[in-house]
């Protein structure tokens, strides 16, 4: 006896959704969070695929993230096939992207991409969404390579960064980042097919999923970009104490425990922190862990080295977070740059003379990087410098003049790139 494939009830009384529809209403409001509310796509993710099977809820993040990476090409492709411009915020349009980079990008055949999206649009131009589509469709239109950046984006990082920057960007913001590992312990690695770009770092050759990774139950490793471990790489081993500021998920603190340090790290975001006690369990590290508000808390002594990563804009990972290109502005911006400069005063008061403190974040953003050094410095005249050297660094990848660190799209682009970091290593006067 054969069963009727699954149909997931909806609400009011109406009909179930035919198989397949369940993902593509997930992807249309994992859409409207990030392009009409401004939320994460992650942050939305729970709430858009509530009840989908595991399998689902991967297809409705996919077909949105790969909409967000190539929305301005699909905007353009169903602006050519319309008689007069869709609102930006209309179902139609939504619809039309949902369809559009399911057939162009994850090749979904054309008649299951449509069919699966017009249910979306019931009581609306449903007419107008299977013509645009079609159109396009027997028309053999493809989407540009590279993706082309949203206009806002790319104003803004010219401005600051030149043309070489936004070619590089484009080229990174095409394919999802590779998945790397930072290592527990670097003299015994995992035997995993990978390069390793530093002492204690792996880069996979095939993404896969984490929990089925040889090694993960026995937390051999973490997963944590390149550039996100150079932050915690710089303050090195030791033995003393040290602050992990802003610590959530916790990869820098694991990495500080690793080195020997006596670590206390510290976010606000109980949630977050949960991640952190987690991996702290798998990998048999310890540190002591507060959820706090950075602006009200502070140690009961000064620590030996302090990490400040602070909260910022993150469109330095706009390659794994595409959503960051669409729902970060201006105003934003100057928000985490406000704060940023309150916490790193803050920092400063928790460093020991002749202590070390670094601070990052992975924003493009001047005004949360180069900025926000400037203006430290200028007020706290009892901390200077330590310049990051090449042997710390990935092979290729160099420090400026200043010694500080900015990474850029365009680093390590042949070996599958880095996240966008802003590093500064200081040393208070003893």
């Amino acid at each position: 006896m054969t069963t009727a494939p699954h149909r997931r009830r909806r609400p009011s009384g109406q009909e179930p959704d035919a198989p397949g529809v369940p993902a593509r209403r997930a992807a249309l409001k994992l859409l409207d969070a990030v392009l009409r509310r401004g939320l994460a796509l992650e942050q939305a993710l729970d709430s858009a695929a509530q009840g989908l099977a595991p399998n689902d809820r991967g297809l409705a993040h996919a077909i949105a993230a790969e909409a967000l990476r190539r929305l301005p090409d699909l905007d353009a492709l169903i602006d050519s096939a319309t008689q007069r411009d869709l609102p930006d915020d209309a179902k139609a349009r939504f619809a039309l992207r949902i369809a559009l980079v399911q057939a162009l990008v994850l090749r979904t055949p054309g008649h299951a991409a449509i069919s699966t999206v017009l249910p979306l649009v019931e009581g609306g131009p449903r007419k107008l969404v299977h013509g645009v589509f079609g159109t396009l469709l027997r028309q053999g239109v493809t989407l540009p390579e590279p993706p082309t950046l949203p206009d806002p984006v790319a104003l803004r990082w010219h401005a600051a960064w030149g043309d070489q920057m936004i070619e590089d960007a484009e080229r990174a913001i095409a394919v999802p980042p590779p998945l790397d590992l930072t290592l527990r312990n670097p003299a015994q690695a995992p035997d995993l097919a990978g390069k390793s770009l530093l002492p204690g770092h792996l880069r996979l050759d095939e993404k896969a999923s984490v929990t089925g990774i040889d090694g993960y139950a026995e937390g051999d490793w973490w997963v944590q970009d390149l550039a996100a471990s150079i932050p915690a790489r710089l303050i090195g081993s030791g033995s003393g104490t040290a602050l992990d500021l802003c610590a959530a998920p916790g990869g820098k603190t694991l990495q500080l425990a690793a080195a020997g340090w006596q670590v206390t790290a510290v976010d606000v975001s109980e949630s977050r922190l949960a991640r952190l006690h987690e991996n702290l369990e798998r990998t048999g590290l310890s540190a002591k862990v507060v959820a706090a508000d950075l602006l009200k808390w502070q140690p009961t002594e000064p620590a030996d080295a302090v990490l400040l990563d602070a909260p910022c804009s993150a469109t330095g990972i706009f390659r794994r977070h595409p959503d960051v290109l669409h729902r970060v502005r201006p105003s934003m911006i100057a928000e985490m740059a406000e704060l940023q400069t309150r916490l790193f005063a803050r920092a400063a008061l928790w460093v020991k003379p002749g202590g070390t403190l670094v601070f990052s974040t992975c924003s493009l953003e001047p005004q949360e990087g180069e900025a926000q050094l400037e203006r430290f410095l200028a007020g706290h005249p009892q901390f200077a410098i330590v310049p990051v050297t090449a042997d710390e660094l990935p092979e290729g990848v160099l420090a400026r003049e200043d010694g500080t660190l900015r990474l850029l799209p365009g680093a390590l682009a042949d070996a599958g790139g880095l996240d966008g970091f802003f590093i500064a290593r200081l040393r208070r006067a003893a």
